[in-house]
């Protein structure tokens, strides 16, 4: 196939092509795969499958809506966060050139608040536990906003969306690893005999203390420590642009406050920020309570999640794959719309399946105290369901950084992509905001969660208006 892996002789660290475009750069395109293996594992461990549910139905000592609504309190409180930062320091890294200082920097923080998760034990101190989910949430947005405006620079654009494509899927095989890991080495075992598992979970861990649901957030960030390194090593940064830290943090700020005043120039990119702000903040939602909710609703433990997880993630990576091939013959704007088209018929079906309840009319057997997991209607249906939106979510979510890269103007990368990720991130505080309130009020998790049609459905209406060409610079 003609949009193949870029070939060795086309490696060069900062070589350019004829007409001004960056030309392909093997290790560095590796290095930046390599970045993409390293952080999933944070999001499927941590805010998805595993994390997330022991946050709200076992650490959490109290009822199961209130502990979603604390989990969703949380990363509203980092959303805010991450909004108000994110284009500031987008800006800063365009005036001082390197990205990997700043990467560098929160990948330590993201790091320390996963380890620091160890701590969480059932009935903890809710607050300290809080607090440093916030700091690896907003850490991680940081690693993944730098490093995704290294990609513009080691890919030309006629591959990048295939780059993109594939970065998206092997960050999801990552995640479907790591899953499995936690799955045969601390779930597995002492639950099911079979030669290939151990007897007891691996380093002695006491499961009475739950420190086989633990172990994810040490495992989560030494994961994302090592296998950052590649990042470092193969693939290049930007050069210096002579700016001292001081300097170049006020150049940014003027920049960007020229960016903001001057945003009428860049009005298709601002409206297509807006519409991914809008659908993104859903898909992120159903991800992240997606399995609180199955936890509550059949009772699900690590085990039963770790199983659901890979599964799901699986059908991501395969969106995530086939997005990227789609997306290079047909544009990033009709991959995203009909990607959201499946995401929101998905989400709704999603909503509509309870324990004994199917597309809210249809009434199933609830699970047998004491059954196999994944043995009831309801289960499997949420499993189905669930595998559906991930293989739409895939390209969804891996064609949004491409569609903003092929829009934004060659010179402001880092910048717009720090708006990109306060367009992730402006209203991803939100949605668990407003999940967290209506579940409280109403002691409801799938009313809480159904709130996400809103966004979902308002996203997709404004990418009908956004046009897929490239803006001219400030100064072009």
């Amino acid at each position: 196939m003609s949009e193949g892996w870029p070939r060795g002789e086309e490696d060069t660290a900062t070589q350019t092509a004829s007409h001004g475009e960056p030309s392909n750069h093997t290790g560095g395109q590796v290095g930046w795969l390599m970045y993409e293996w390293a952080n999933q594992p944070y999001f499927s461990l941590i805010t998805i499958f595993l994390f997330s549910n022991y946050f709200a139905n076992v650490f959490f000592q109290g009822d199961a809506a209130d502990g979603q609504a604390y989990w969703g309190y949380t990363q509203a409180i980092a959303g805010i966060a991450i909004a108000l930062m994110s284009p500031i320091l987008g800006a800063m890294a365009d005036a001082a050139g390197p990205r990997k200082p700043f990467i560098g920097f929160f990948l330590l923080g993201v790091s320390f608040g996963c380890v620091g998760l160890w701590i969480a034990e059932p009935g903890g101190a809710l607050l300290p536990i809080m607090a440093l989910v916030i700091v690896a949430s907003i850490s991680a947005e940081f690693v993944t906003t730098f490093a995704n405006a290294m990609l513009p620079n080691i890919s030309t654009e006629r591959r990048m969306a295939l780059l993109s494509g594939v970065g998206y899927g092997i960050a999801q095989v990552a995640g479907i690893f790591a899953l499995a890991i936690v799955l045969f080495a601390f779930q597995l075992p002492g639950n099911i005999e079979a030669s290939f598992i151990p007897d007891a979970p691996l380093l002695g861990l006491d499961r009475s203390a739950y420190e086989d649901e633990r172990i994810v957030g040490p495992l989560a960030g030494l994961w994302f420590l090592v296998f950052m390194l590649p990042l470092f090593l193969l693939t290049p940064d930007q050069p210096k642009t002579g700016l001292k830290r001081g300097a170049a943090a006020r150049q940014g700020i003027r920049q960007l406050r020229e960016t903001f005043r001057r945003l009428r120039h860049f009005r298709n990119i601002g409206l297509y920020l807006i519409a991914r702000m809008l659908y993104y903040d859903g898909c992120t939602a159903v991800f992240m309570f997606g399995g609180i909710i199955a936890g509550a609703l059949f009772g699900w433990s690590a085990l039963e999640l770790a199983v659901f997880g890979i599964v799901v993630t699986l059908f991501s990576a395969l969106g995530g794959f086939l997005g990227g091939v789609i997306d290079a013959r047909i544009g990033s704007k009709r991959t995203i719309v009909g990607a959201l088209l499946v995401v929101i018929l998905t989400s709704v079906a999603l909503v509509s399946v309870d324990s004994d309840t199917m597309f809210f009319v249809l009434e199933v057997a609830p699970r047998a105290e004491g059954a196999a997991p994944f043995s009831s209607a309801g289960e499997i249906a949420f499993l189905v369901i669930a595998c559906l939106f991930g293989l739409g979510v895939g390209p969804a979510l891996a064609s949004s950084r491409t569609m903003l890269a092929r829009l934004a103007p060659r010179d402001m990368m880092a910048e717009f992509f720090g708006l990109y990720a306060l367009a992730g991130k402006a209203t991803t505080f939100l949605a668990p905001l407003t999940i967290g309130i209506v579940t409280q009020a109403t002691g409801n998790q799938r009313l809480g969660l159904s709130i996400v049609l809103v966004f979902l459905l308002a996203g997709l209406a404004l990418m009908f208006f956004v046009k897929e060409e490239r803006s001219e610079g400030l100064h072009a």
